[in-house]
């Protein structure tokens, strides 16, 4: 599908649908299914290239985004209407899990509040259809770092619970989030434990959620297998 996704942006490279679809599967197969992270790197470099694609596209001021300063960024981020949503909810997952896979890196993290801005502001533009998945990058964002070094645990377990309830516990890689995130960030088994075995126990299939539940159920079942020697 990621490849079909591509050859279709050969023939048409400013669909806003194409590019939003391509950065958030690119996303999501990098954060679910690779091991390696010098090729997670490349895959979400790719899939953080096709978000930032897609909010040009649909929005000609946002061009070039990234290399704006914060207060300019700011400003076109809060210039984006409700018909702009999906492909800023894009740029800011696609860029999310670009953040992630180079965390080893200051300049990349440095960037987390830009991209909890533009979060922020697809929950105030479309607080229903993408709140709760919102929720799940808010947390992962604000607990990609312990609070010694700039971090909020607290804060990202509490967009980690909303999200859930706002799923209705329906959008199983929240808890996998929320385990891998918060539980093990903070070395609470019995929390991780409890979440996964949750996802292993759930249906996966949901509306629109199917394929994303079902790359959830395998984090799950790895991370489980990795635990004692993470704890």
């Amino acid at each position: 599908y990621l490849l079909m996704l591509d050859s279709v942006l050969q023939s048409d490279p400013e669909s806003v649908a194409t590019l939003s679809a391509a950065a958030q599967l690119y996303s999501a197969y990098a954060s679910a299914l690779i091991d390696d992270p010098d090729r997670a790197r490349v895959l979400t470099t790719r899939a953080r290239d096709y978000g930032s694609r897609a909010l040009c596209s649909a929005d000609s001021d946002a061009c070039n985004i990234g290399e704006l300063d914060y207060d300019a960024y700011i400003a076109i981020i809060q210039s984006i209407d409700d018909d702009d949503v999906f492909a800023l909810y894009s740029y800011s997952v696609s860029s999310l899990a670009w953040i992630r896979a180079h965390s080893d890196n200051f300049g990349a993290l440095a960037e987390l509040p830009k991209i909890e801005a533009a979060l922020q502001q697809v929950m105030q533009l479309n607080p229903g259809e993408l709140a709760s998945s919102s929720c799940m990058y808010l947390g992962i964002l604000n607990t990609l770092l312990p609070e010694a070094l700039g971090g909020n645990p607290e804060l990202g377990r509490k967009w980690f619970e909303d999200g859930i309830q706002l799923s209705q516990g329906k959008d199983l890689s929240i808890k996998v989030e929320f385990a891998r995130g918060y539980a093990r960030l903070k070395y609470d088994r019995e929390l991780h434990d409890a979440l996964l075995n949750e996802v292993l126990a759930a249906e996966v299939k949901q509306p629109n959620l199917t394929l994303f539940n079902i790359l959830a159920r395998e984090q799950a079942q790895a991370l489980l297998l990795s635990a004692d020697d993470y704890f």
